[in-house]
């Protein structure tokens, strides 16, 4: 049976293409798919019944009419009609059929069947078909579907559905004036603006006006197959008009962003310094909003219009990150469960930035992997022919701005912007497929820029030929206007008295805003929440000891790595020592059983980089996979681990958009190395850490950054700890180095405990330290401890008048002074650890020196360089803290360009010196320090001798 309905779909309609694949096998066998390549080894060509005329008619006319039957499906794109400034389209040798040996005249005589598909139905003979496919593949929509060939099934659905036209349909009576309608407003909206706000920037839609019709129809066919929310992410381009017509922004409240710009373009900014608040320019701000089209009021549909920086592309993963969220449910143990349907996610891209930006392929190479995929994204690029003044020739190395997409076989279809029926069916097509194969769509929206880059610069200096087309050319409202004038849908005259009238509407609007708006209007969706002290955070022993239990049980059959399950039983059974990972999975099982989803993922996170998590098992004789985490019986929420591809800023900022819309979760993004995330440093600059700021959009993303000198060279030390403390201010993070298995598992369980005061939390997670007894823990410090800002020397504490010299550090620096000889000789000197550097602890610092007396210095010592690491962030706080009356000295590195040495032995002497100089008396500092004594006591609150 399977094999006869495989053979069924290699005649009738698809005769035709048969051919051509046959042709293709016989030239090279590996250039079709295993499945037709399996066929056609067994299979010829059958006959085809030809009258008297066409009887003497070689084979070869039939074989070079199947080429050229196939060069219009695949090259058409080439000579269609897609410049609405009337360009002249590049065309292709093959779209002759002289190119391929052949006439019009032995068309004629071949059979409509040699074409297949639903042209052969409704044609008389081959003549007829190649006219009526070169009608649908040269018009203004090029469908660009070749690079799929060795996807039959979906190439044949895309030809049949082009070619059958289901999707196109020529708009008459109501349907037709309510597009007119929508046009009038989209133009009419622009036009205002710029008459009444002159010079001011806006980022016109003008000659991509078409956008706005699309994403309503986008939208009604989502609301159509019950999903409940669509998810977009776009530039500026457009961007307001969007705002407007499509997420229903008031004009009234877009007018007085433009008035009142201190309101509008700060996003609710508080006039009162150190809250947080700095806004963003009008048309970065994101919406959320229900969509509802004129006359489709049923049609309501949630959109979540994500914020985005100037940073044009970085929004898309973060874009497919919150549609990942909406679509899962993870309220049950297990993986959560994903409903493809449940979100749709649509983006707008710019003809210069998607072929420019690396992001853009990282984030394509995402759309088929389990941990990242959303059942498919429609992508238009909202293309202009122009980069702010850069033509295409010098701004892509390939034919279209789409070709990128062909990498990751995505279909393509290019189509002029002012043909508003072919705009239409190109989304109805690309959403159609999006339902059907759950993949991604790319739509080469075609239009131009009517002003400059932005409506105060002058296109004429660098791009005066296009311009004078653009000044002469009619805008889409104007060429829908005059088609439906020649219909007879609108009588003369009539579209000019709409867009009147709409025009009319809107400078009564803008004269009487206080009738269309009010103060709440101009809120923010996230209003600023200072932080908090860190909750309490222990978890009973009882618990924590059921838990261990339950994730070293396996399922019957289940056969681990021998090794591997002996070192779990071994380590993991140990609650008496309680290393990293193992902190890090009572952690997560605790929050499971709190109700809190987790999800992680990462460059080898599963394992994890320095084999120390095996939060996924393999089944040494099957391969088959098992998650403890997954299956402990006490969890209420989902548990989500993958291994990310090779990339920083896609998933990173994937993670950032999940984190934004699960708010429920505990969502984690980890590095191989720490030093790896600066290639996503544009996701941590333009939202991580300042998106509260400029959006109010609040996340609590959890980056877990290896970092730790460990003599293995330059990149593979420093996860550019400076950075991040620079990035620090207005509460907008917390940064933490951290130095043991029961300060990671209070932190984690706080950063999920705290729901109403997120911020991102930056962790130094360690490599050497994930197995050091230094850093381990015992059950108790779990069961009743919680997390400390800043961790005392409790030893040096019990002889606190003996202490002279404080010794300030943070993270793995803390085990080489303290399990240095030299500490045993030093009683003058005790070593307190700063666990979180942002928000500064400076109460817990102050607590720390005013414990001592007779301190008479203080050290700050650490691993990085001196313009590294936190040095520059300690020092003016430490001397503010002691008035300048103490000593503050610096031991470490030097400043150097580079983070580390190359050298093993090099790395070892030098940190052996930055150990004996953290010991070493400054006795030239001596009398100063008894000077500063008093001064200092009285500060910090200390007591006198």
């Amino acid at each position: 049976m399977e094999q006869q309905q495989t053979e069924s779909q290699f005649y009738g309609p698809n005769l035709g293409y048969v051919l051509e694949l046959y042709e293709r096998y016989r030239e090279d066998p590996s250039s079709v798919d295993e499945e037709s390549r399996r066929f056609f080894e067994r299979w010829s060509p059958p006959r085809i019944e030809i009258d008297g005329r066409a009887a003497a008619l070689e084979a070869e006319k039939y074989v070079g009419a199947a080429k050229y039957i196939r060069s219009i499906r695949d090259f058409g794109h080439s000579a269609a009609r897609l410049d609405p400034l009337g360009g002249e389209p590049p065309g292709d040798p093959a779209l002759d059929p002289a190119f391929h040996g052949i006439t019009e005249e032995d068309l004629e005589r071949m059979p409509s069947s040699i074409v297949g598909g639903p042209i052969a139905e409704r044609t008389s003979n081959a003549r007829e078909a190649v006219e009526e496919l070169k009608r649908i593949y040269c018009r203004t929509t090029g469908y660009d579907f070749g690079h799929i060939a060795h996807l039959p099934e979906e190439r044949f659905w895309l030809r049949d559905a082009v070619e059958s036209e289901q999707f196109y349909q020529r708009m008459e009576g109501e349907d037709a004036r309510r597009l007119l309608r929508r046009l009038t407003r989209v133009d009419t909206f622009e036009k205002f603006l710029h008459r009444t706000f002159l010079g001011q920037k806006r980022f016109s839609v003008e000659g991509n006006d078409m956008i706005v019709p699309m994403l309503d129809r986008l939208i009604r066919h989502a609301a159509d197959s019950g999903t409940p929310e669509v998810v977009m992410g776009m530039a500026h381009r457009g961007r307001l008009n969007v705002l407007a017509h499509v997420l229903n922004k008031p004009y009234a409240k877009i007018f007085g962003e433009f008035q009142q710009p201190e309101r509008g373009e700060q996003s609710s900014v508080s006039e009162m310094s150190g809250e947080g608040w700095v806004g963003d320019v009008k048309y970065h701000l994101g919406v959320r909003n229900f969509h509802l089209e004129e006359g489709q009021e049923d049609a309501k549909v949630l959109i979540n219009l994500a914020p985005n920086p100037s940073h044009l592309e970085h929004v898309n993963p973060v874009v497919a990150g919150m549609t990942r969220a909406a679509q899962e449910r993870r309220d049950e143990a297990g993986p959560p469960r994903q409903d493809e349907d449940a979100a749709l996610s649509v983006i707008l891209h710019g003809d210069a930035a998607f072929p420019g930006e690396g992001v853009a392929a990282e984030t394509l190479n995402l759309y088929r992997l389990p941990g990242y995929r959303v059942g498919g994204t429609i992508h238009i690029i909202t293309n202009n022919q122009l980069g702010f003044t850069t033509e295409k020739e010098d701004a892509r190395s390939t034919t279209y701005a789409s070709d990128l997409a062909k990498g990751y076989e995505i279909p393509v279809v290019h189509v002029n912007a002012d043909d508003p029926e072919a705009c239409l069916a190109a989304v109805s097509l690309a959403y159609a497929y999006r339902q059907r194969f759950h993949k991604d769509f790319m739509i080469d929206l075609i239009g131009y820029r009517r002003y400059g880059h932005n409506e105060g610069d002058e296109p004429v200096y660098t791009q005066p030929v296009m311009y004078e087309k653009i000044h002469d050319h009619p805008s889409v409202r104007e060429i829908w206007a005059r088609k439906l004038e020649e219909r007879g849908v609108i009588s003369e005259g009539e579209a000019e008295k709409m867009a009147e009238e709409m025009f009319s509407r809107m400078q009564e609007i803008h004269r009487n805003p206080s009738e269309q708006l009010t103060e709440e209007d101009f809120d923010t969706e996230e209003p600023h929440t200072p932080l908090v002290d860190i909750p309490e955070t222990a978890v009973e022993a009882r618990r924590l000891e059921a838990l261990n239990r339950a994730m070293l049980e396996r399922p019957e059959g289940f056969s681990p790595n021998r090794k591997l399950e002996r070192l779990f039983r071994k380590n993991r059974g140990d609650l008496d020592r309680i290393d990293w990972a193992h902190a890090e999975a009572l952690a997560f099982a605790s929050l499971l059983e709190d109700g809190v989803p987790i999800r992680l993922t990462g460059q080898d996170s599963e394992r994890g980089t320095f084999s120390q998590r095996h939060a996924v098992l393999h089944d040494e004789e099957t391969g088959e996979e098992y998650v403890p985490l997954q299956n402990i019986p006490q969890a209420r929420a989902s548990f989500d681990i993958h291994n990310s591809p090779l990339s920083e800023m896609a998933v990173m900022g994937f993670e950032y958009g999940y984190s934004v819309n699960a708010p429920d979760a505990l969502t984690l993004w980890e590095a191989q190395y720490g030093d790896f995330a600066n290639v996503g440093q544009p996701i941590i600059d333009q939202f991580i850490v300042s998106g509260q700021a400029k959006w109010g959009q609040v996340s609590n993303l959890v980056l877990l950054l290896p970092h730790g000198y460990e003599g293995q060279g330059p990149e593979h030390s420093s996860a550019r700890l400076e950075r991040f403390l620079q990035l620090a201010a207005g509460e907008n993070i917390r940064v933490a180095n951290l130095t043991t298995a029961a300060q990671y598992f209070h932190l984690l369980r706080a950063q999920a405990i705290l729901k109403d005061h997120k911020r991102p939390l930056v962790i130094m997670t360690p490599k050497s330290l994930l197995r050091h007894p230094m850093a381990a823990s015992g059950l108790r410090e779990l069961a009743e401890g919680r997390f400390h800002p800043v961790l005392d020397d409790e030893e040096a504490r019990e002889r606190a008048a003996a202490v002279e010299r404080l010794i300030l550090c943070s993270g793995k620096i803390y085990t080489e002074l303290a399990g240095s000889d030299y500490r045993e000789e030093a009683e003058e000197v005790a070593i307190a650890r700063v666990e979180l550097l942002y928000p500064f602890p400076e109460g817990q610092i102050r607590e720390v020196i005013a414990g001592y007396p007779n301190l008479r210095e203080l050290v700050w010592v650490q691993e990085e360089p001196k313009n590294m690491g936190a040095w520059f962030f300690m020092e003016p706080r430490l001397r503010e803290i002691t008035g300048g009356e103490l000593p503050i000295r610096y031991v470490g590195k030097p400043a150097r360009p580079s983070p580390a040495q190359g050298s093993v032995s090099f790395h070892r002497r030098e940190h052996a010196q930055i150990v004996r100089e953290a010991f070493r008396r400054d006795a030239g500092s001596r009398e100063k320090a008894e000077a500063g004594v008093q001064a200092v006591r009285s500060r910090t609150g200390g007591a006198s001798d």
